[in-house]
């Protein structure tokens, strides 16, 4: 096949709701990306939270937001995408500008009754309503408004996105929280959500294909979740895989605080984020096709362990320059495994269902920041405030993601088996 027509499936093969949708993830992540690239930070200093309770927040804060993916795909079935975004994005709104107000005059009466954890903590659960019903939208409109040929180029032009919001998110708090002020990165990512809002509501069309079926009652979604969790060899390998994830985030959780409290108090922490998401905008499509014979299980392995090893050049010269080195491989790792791991459970989901399946794609995900928040704040807390030999701590999440590259093998070996048809094109579950 000749670029020109290379070129020509690749301009024709996406409908209009693909782009609005992806476009909008955008500024999604970077409104994500912003908040939690100030947020350790902002609750361990601004706010005076220990670091294990501001990780164990921090962590909270990205936990739900992808656990509750596996309920937001349902009801974004139900719901439709178009009006399950244009909600989804009104709720991100009130979200960050509330977190960014914690600490604001006009909401003292509500901090005097009750204590400043439950009250961060309540507001901190309030993005995860919105996102859960962002990422099943957008991941299910990509499948859906995609046609069969350009669907994993379809994948990897979403994640490619996702991270251009991932780099310029990070970027633009720490420049706003450099020149203004920390509570002014959630005021711009308030804004940013708010346009997204306009943009479904005046752009974005509902996506569906011919013949394709839907999902017409709550006791079909049920029956469909049903069907997710009762698959135990597809549940046990979600588990698994939240272990690269309990690794991957403590670059947001607790790498932050170790640069500033242990490596060089002056530097930029939220701009230092940026070079994973670089690193994804520069090679992704490289990557991809370097990688798209292989089969996405192996894929997925390969990925892993190469995240997983990344934390130790950490440990051989810890220092901001090292960092983003770590930064850079575990982002090569991300890259290898990520757009397949997308496009093997979109190929497993029933006509119906995208929604379903892609929500709990995000599982992993959301139980790694939930375990991976506490796990960071007690490294920091033992190998930095206790035992005063910081280095160890990359030990322990290096031994994390390389442990669950292991435990992918195992599973690989004793208990996965080919689904759906999906052997033909390389991408057996």
């Amino acid at each position: 096949m000749t670029f020109s027509q290379r070129f020509h499936e690749i301009r024709t093969g996406f409908e209009r709701p693909f782009w609005v949708a992806n476009v909008s993830e955008l500024f999604e992540r970077l409104s994500y990306y912003a908040a939690f690239a100030s947020l350790p930070r902002y609750l361990h200093e601004s706010l005076n939270f220990g670091v294990e309770r501001a990780s164990s927040l921090a962590g909270l804060f990205g936990g739900l937001v992808w656990f509750l993916a596996v309920f937001g795909g349902a009801l974004a079935d139900r719901m439709g995408f178009r009006r399950a975004l244009s909600l989804a994005y009104m709720v991100l709104t009130v979200s960050y500008f509330l977190l960014g107000s914690i600490g604001s005059p006009w909401l003292a009466p509500v901090r005097g009754a009750m204590p400043l954890v439950v009250l961060v903590t309540l507001i901190l659960m309030l993005p995860a309503l919105g996102i859960s019903l962002v990422k099943p939208c957008v991941v299910g409109t990509t499948a859906r408004a995609s046609k069969e040929n350009v669907r994993s180029i379809g994948y990897s032009i979403y994640y490619t996105l996702v991270n251009i919001g991932g780099a310029a998110g990070p970027f633009l708090a720490g420049w706003v929280h450099q020149h203004l002020s920390v509570e002014k990165v959630f005021y711009m990512a308030a804004l940013c959500v708010f346009a997204m809002f306009v943009s479904v509501l005046l752009f974005f069309k509902e996506p569906r294909r011919s013949g394709e079926a839907k999902t017409e009652s709550l006791g079909q979604v049920a029956r469909n979740f049903l069907t997710v969790t009762s698959n135990w060899r597809f549940m046990l390998f979600l588990m698994i895989f939240s272990g690269y994830y309990i690794a991957f985030w403590q670059e947001f959780i607790i790498l932050p605080l170790y640069i500033h409290d242990y490596v060089n108090a002056k530097s930029n922490t939220e701009a230092l984020l940026s070079w994973d998401s670089l690193t994804v905008i520069a090679l992704q499509m490289v990557v991809s096709i370097l990688t798209q014979k292989m089969p996405a299980f192996r894929a997925i392995t390969l990925g892993t362990l190469i995240s997983g090893l990344a934390w130790i050049l950490l440990i051989v010269h810890p220092s901001v320059i090292m960092a983003v080195a770590t930064l850079i491989v575990v982002a090569i790792g991300e890259i290898t495994q990520q757009p397949r791991y997308y496009e093997y459970i979109s190929r497993l989901a029933p006509s119906g269902q995208q929604g379903t399946y892609m929500g709990f794609a995000f599982l992993p995900i959301g139980i790694g920041s939930l375990a991976g928040g506490w796990f960071g704040g007690l490294l920091v807390h033992h190998f930095g405030e206790v035992l005063h030999q910081p280095g160890l701590i990359w030990w322990a999440v290096s031994g994390v993601g390389v442990g669950t590259a292991g435990l992918l093998v195992i599973y690989d070996r004793l208990v996965r088996q080919p689904l759906r048809g999906t052997e033909a094109r390389g991408t057996t579950a």
